[in-house]
């Protein structure tokens, strides 16, 4: 039997509440149209005659619910005679609804919300109305996240670090905690000149709305003695920098390497005018603000897998000229014993706009798991002589061309 339940109408009830459209019916006269008929699948005349007395106790089931308006039918059974049988179920007002599902003190607490915001930021209200349940989750931070929005807006594109809002009750960790939020409300609370429109993500909140970031930190090790030694940095090698130290370097060199792995890199065999540098997997954009690095060839080495080359095309939309280095079949070939998994949660699937014709069918391979399931060759496997072989020659052809 598929009549329907007194669970079924909780059932229909419940959902309107995960789609907020019962919290939205609170402050919108128009979000529902009240009464609201829920659907009902009742007894069959054969039910009737078959199961008279399951129809019986399912009627009065239904009966005894609270709040459920019943439009009745009537109907002459030849067997059974004159029955009267549930026709359709309507719930008349939102308060019948909210008190059948339980929700009346939470619908109280969302137009509550909904009146503080109206009265400080009436431009977040359609937040709100977009996202009633998730407004309900932080409603005991409500008044903290409207503090840190009416900031923002006395002190648009600030200059100064999360650390350094002062308003009460409000810290570095809350902001960083709530981001997300926080950049919906600000994108419907701001002046447009107020926001970095390229700047985008919860990483780059601090750009997006004008506070100072922490520095991003370059590490970068020089594989030629010849080079001329960086202020405060006599006799070493291995050196971090910060993005705009490093982009204001005028290094006489030929060749940057950029290396995923640190054991790599600090393995790296020396070069004549060259550097190698730790990377930073897709974040780019620090190197990007290194001009110098457009008039040296580069050089990046990943692992062989959907991932490595995902960074690669990556790389290659901030610098067009850089290649690949040991990323390609020999080099894959040659090291079957060292092959891998790559994990599942790097993959990659989706084209690539910025390889070559050979790294792009060597990714096409990897992603369509032609040489084996979710392939991978990391670069610290691949044999140090590989390695230093590929180098020479890569410089010689460099010095002849």
């Amino acid at each position: 039997m598929n009549w329907s339940r007194p669970a079924d109408f909780h059932t229909q009830l419940q959902r309107l509440w995960q789609r907020g459209e019962l919290l939205r019916a609170t402050v919108s006269d128009d979000a529902i149209d009240w009464p609201l008929r829920l659907s009902l699948k009742s007894p069959s005349a054969a039910d009737l005659r078959d199961r008279f007395e399951a129809v019986r106790t399912w009627v009065q089931d239904i009966t005894t619910q609270p709040r459920l308006r019943i439009a009745w039918r009537e109907s002459i059974h030849r067997v059974q005679g004159r029955q009267r049988l549930p026709e359709a179920i309507w719930v008349d007002s939102l308060d019948d609804a909210l008190a059948l599902l339980g929700k009346a003190s939470e619908a109280r607490r969302f137009q509550a919300l909904w009146q503080q915001t109206a009265g400080t930021q009436p431009d977040v209200l359609p937040w709100l109305q977009r996202h009633p349940l998730q407004a309900l989750a932080l409603a005991g931070q409500w008044s903290r996240l409207l503090a840190v929005i009416a900031w923002i807006q006395a002190h648009p594109r600030p200059g100064v670090y999360l650390r350094q809002v002062d308003a009460p009750g409000i810290d570095s960790k809350f902001i960083e905690a709530h981001r997300s939020t926080l950049a919906q409300w600000l994108d419907l609370s701001l002046p447009a000149e107020a926001i970095d429109q390229d700047a985008r993500g919860v990483a780059q909140f601090a750009r997006r709305y004008g506070f100072r970031d922490k520095p991003v930190r370059i590490r970068l090790r020089l594989l030629d003695a010849r080079l001329p030694n960086l202020p405060g940095c006599t006799g070493l090698s291995d050196i971090t920098l910060d993005a705009d130290s490093f982009a204001a370097l005028d290094l006489p060199i030929e060749h940057a390497f950029i290396t995923e792995n640190e054991v790599n890199f600090l393995a790296f065999p020396p070069i004549g005018h060259a550097i190698v540098i730790f990377g930073a997997g897709y974040g780019w954009e620090a190197l990007a603000q290194a001009r110098w690095l457009n008039q040296c060839r580069m050089h990046y080495w990943g692992d062989i897998d959907t991932h490595g080359f995902a960074i690669l095309d990556s790389l290659r939309s901030r610098f067009p000229h850089a290649a690949s280095l040991l990323m390609d079949r020999p080099t894959l070939l040659a090291h079957q014993a060292q092959w891998g998994e790559e994990p599942p949660a790097a993959r990659h699937d989706q084209a690539l706009l910025h390889l070559t014709p050979d790294e792009g069918r060597l990714y096409d391979d990897l992603r369509q798991d032609r040489l084996q399931a979710r392939l991978r060759l990391e670069q610290e496997r691949i044999g140090y002589g590989w390695l230093r072989a590929r180098l020479a020659t890569m410089v010689g052809q460099a010095r002849t061309s």
